[in-house]
Parts: structure tokens; C-alpha cells; sequence
């Protein structure tokens, strides 16, 4: 006992210890962590250099809370009141965003022969933009108070929004449910959804008050232990834990949620190093080279159409050339959502191209994509744009008519 324990300890001083080194590198680049340390999983999973064998279990634990933790935080962000109102302004973007990169993931899977389940997961995979390494690019690139930036914001609360309705029917189609209890956990999802919305603007304000932002200990393990406590309700009920922990951020407002975002962070970022790990681990770096082809084809393909998306998105709201070209370059990245669904799949035995395919594809998207979203920066590129809308202004100008 005391010789595993202490193995234990090794490895996860040796897994932590490397995956700073991982992050430190990552930043010093100027690129998310993420495809890094879902290398560090494959190199060191099944089929890998070394396999972590007595610290497999704590990693999966910790894989599990570091998602929670992933979608409380994200919850955190918006207020009740901001999603609402997101929905309603920005529901028609939301639904071509659906459209244009739902579907080719799973007419994808279909081509392939993969079955509906399969579709119906890889539909998520590519529907869905990481939203951390998105707010990470818009930071780094000094575009947080631009034009565009409330549009890439709206879809990705809609992308957000949907997860809450989408995670629990394919938890539900995955388990094996009939259509009855399939429908059955969608109504419980939908009602959970609307009741947390419901109460979180009527009474997130007292909700907040039980927690004082004067003992920041106090806060931590109340906010913590809520989300947890609320995330393992969900995942009886269901529901997806994830969408109990990203429930629960909408629900605490105010200064409350500016304080827990302040505290929670440094337990977000390990606990989410630590879930992209395991994704990592699970996935069999020997089955990776078969699919690579099919991943590539499929990351250009939606890359593609999430430009298209936040192009038609900002030209909705008459945001000009360069604008929307930052808005569709800045949504190509998928990160811990699509991860989070292939887990699923993973877990459920779908499948089992599935899993390397997923880490190829979201590795090739969270890599090319910020490269990509400074392609607006670049002088030839801002004079293309000039080009274009000049030649769009001369278009438009009237031809005089002839006396």
C-alpha cells in the first residue's frame, strides 16, 4: 500500500510538473496549451512511452472535476439576464452556426460508415468553438473592445446555451434508452434549464448573498462544493454533469461570481490540464495515423464554414469587410466542448475510430486556428481587404445616366 501510494505521488508530481513546462512553452509561442497537453496524454496513455498505471484512477477523477470546473467557470461570464437577452438577438446566428457545422460533421460520419450514434456526436464536435482558447485569442490580440467582438460572444453563448439541450440527448441515445425515456431526460433538461434561468433572475441576487466575498475560503468551498454537489445531481438526473456546473455559474451573479471567477481560476486550470491529459490517455496514439486524412479533410472543411459563420453573423449586424473576416477567423478553434463530447462517446464504447479522430481534428484546429486568426493583422492581408471593399463601393456606386 504505502509502495503504491508513493508511486502515486511520483507520477503526479512528474504529470504536473511537466505539464507546466507544456504551458510555459505553449504561452511562450503564443499558442493554447491545449493541443500540448493532449500530446502529453497521448505520449504517455495506452501504446504511449510510458503508461501512467498507478495514477490512472485519480487522473480520471480529476479529468471529471476539471470539466465541472471548465463550465462553472463559463457559467461565471454570463449573468442570467445576458443569456436571455443573447437568445433572442442572436438565435438566428445561432441557428446557421448550427446549420453549417452540425451538419458536416455527421454527413461526415455517415460517408464513413460510422453509424447514427457516431453522426450524432461528431455533429457536436464540429458544431461547437472552444470557447477558452477563443477568449484567450481575443486577449492576446487586443480585439476584446472591437466591433466584432459582442457577435463571436453571441454565438458562443447560443453554441453554450445549446449544450445544455444537447449533452443529455446524446447521454441518453448513447446509454442505450428507449425513445420514451430518451424524451423523458430531454423534458427533465429542458425543465432544469428554464427553472435555473427562472430562478437566477428573479433571486440571483439573494442567492448570492449567502456567500460573503469578504473570507475568500469560505467562498471557495461553498462555490465549490454547490458545484459539485449540484453537477452529481445532474449527472443522476441525466442531465450531464457539465450542464449542472455551467447552471450553477449563471445562477451566482454580482460580485460573488467576479470573486469565485478570481479563485476558481488557478483550480480550473489544473483540473483542465489535467482533463485534456486523460482524453489524451484514453486515445491510443497507434490508431491515430488512419484518420489523420479524415480528420485534416474534416478540420478544413468546418474551419471553412465557422469563417462563413461569423462572417454572415457580424454582416447581420452591419459590421464592415475586415470585421467579419476577424469574426469567422477567430471561431475556427474547437477545444474542451468537443473533447468533452468525444469523451462521451469514448466512454460509451462508441465507435473506437472515433476517439483518435476527435483529438487529431480538435489538435488541428486549436493549432492552425489562432495562427489563423492573425492572418487580419498582416499588412498584404489589410490591403486585400482594402482592395475588396473598394472594388465592393465601386460596385455599388450608381452609373450616371446618359443625357
Amino acid at each position: 500500500m504505502q509502495h503504491h501510494t508513493t508511486i502515486l505521488l511520483i507520477e503526479i508530481g512528474a504529470v504536473l510538473f511537466g505539464l507546466g513546462m507544456l504551458g510555459r512553452l505553449g504561452r511562450r509561442v503564443g499558442m493554447s496549451p491545449i493541443p500540448l497537453y493532449l500530446l502529453a496524454g497521448l505520449a504517455f496513455g495506452q501504446g504511449g512511452l510510458v503508461p501512467l498505471s498507478a495514477s490512472e484512477e485519480f487522473i480520471a477523477i480529476g479529468a471529471q472535476i476539471g470539466v465541472i470546473l471548465l463550465l462553472v467557470m463559463l457559467g461565471l461570464e454570463y449573468s442570467a439576464d445576458e443569456l436571455v437577452g443573447n437568445l433572442r438577438t442572436a438565435a438566428p446566428a445561432g441557428l446557421i452556426d448550427m446549420l453549417l457545422n452540425a451538419l458536416p460533421g455527421a454527413a461526415f460520419a455517415l460517408l464513413l460508415g460510422w453509424g447514427w450514434e457516431a453522426a450524432l456526436v461528431l455533429a457536436g464536435i464540429t458544431w461547437v468553438s472552444s470557447s477558452g482558447v477563443i477568449a484567450k485569442v481575443l486577449s492576446d490580440l487586443g480585439r476584446v473592445g472591437n466591433r466584432e467582438t459582442p457577435t463571436i460572444l453571441s454565438v458562443l453563448v447560443i453554441e453554450d446555451l445549446a449544450m445544455a439541450f444537447y449533452l443529455p440527448v446524446v447521454t441518453a441515445v448513447l446509454a442505450g434508452l428507449s425513445l420514451a425515456n430518451g424524451l423523458s431526460t430531454l423534458g427533465v433538461a429542458v425543465v432544469t434549464v428554464i427553472a435555473v434561468l427562472v430562478v437566477a433572475i428573479r433571486y440571483g441576487g439573494e442567492i448570492s448573498r449567502f456567500m460573503s466575498v469578504k473570507d475568500p475560503e469560505a467562498l471557495l468551498l461553498s462555490v465549490l462544493g454547490l458545484t459539485l454537489f449540484i453537477a452529481g445531481v445532474a449527472g443522476e438526473l441525466k442531465v450531464s454533469e457539465a450542464v449542472g456546473a455551467f447552471l450553477v455559474g449563471i445562477a451566482i451573479s454580482g460580485p460573488v461570481a467576479h470573486h469565485a471567477t478570481q479563485i476558481l481560476s488557478p483550480l480550473r486550470d489544473l483540473f483542465a490540464a489535467v482533463f485534456f491529459v486523460f482524453f489524451g490517455l484514453s486515445t491510443n496514439p497507434a490508431d491515430m495515423p488512419p484518420v489523420l486524412l479524415p480528420a485534416f479533410a474534416l478540420a478544413v472543411l468546418t474551419m471553412l464554414t465557422k469563417v462563413l459563420t461569423g462572417y454572415l453573423a457580424a454582416g447581420r449586424v452591419g459590421i464592415a469587410l475586415p470585421g467579419r473576416i476577424r469574426a469567422g477567423l477567430a471561431l475556427m478553434p474547437r477545444g474542451e466542448f468537443s473533447v468533452v463530447i468525444a469523451g462521451l462517446a469514448v466512454a460509451y464504447g462508441v465507435d473506437p475510430r472515433l476517439a483518435p479522430l476527435a483529438t487529431a481534428y480538435v489538435l488541428i484546429t486549436v493549432v492552425s486556428g489562432p495562427l489563423l486568426a492573425r492572418l487580419p493583422d498582416y499588412g498584404w492581408f489589410k490591403e486585400w481587404v482594402r482592395r475588396r471593399m473598394a472594388a465592393q463601393r465601386a460596385a455599388q456606386k450608381p452609373t450616371p445616366s446618359p443625357e
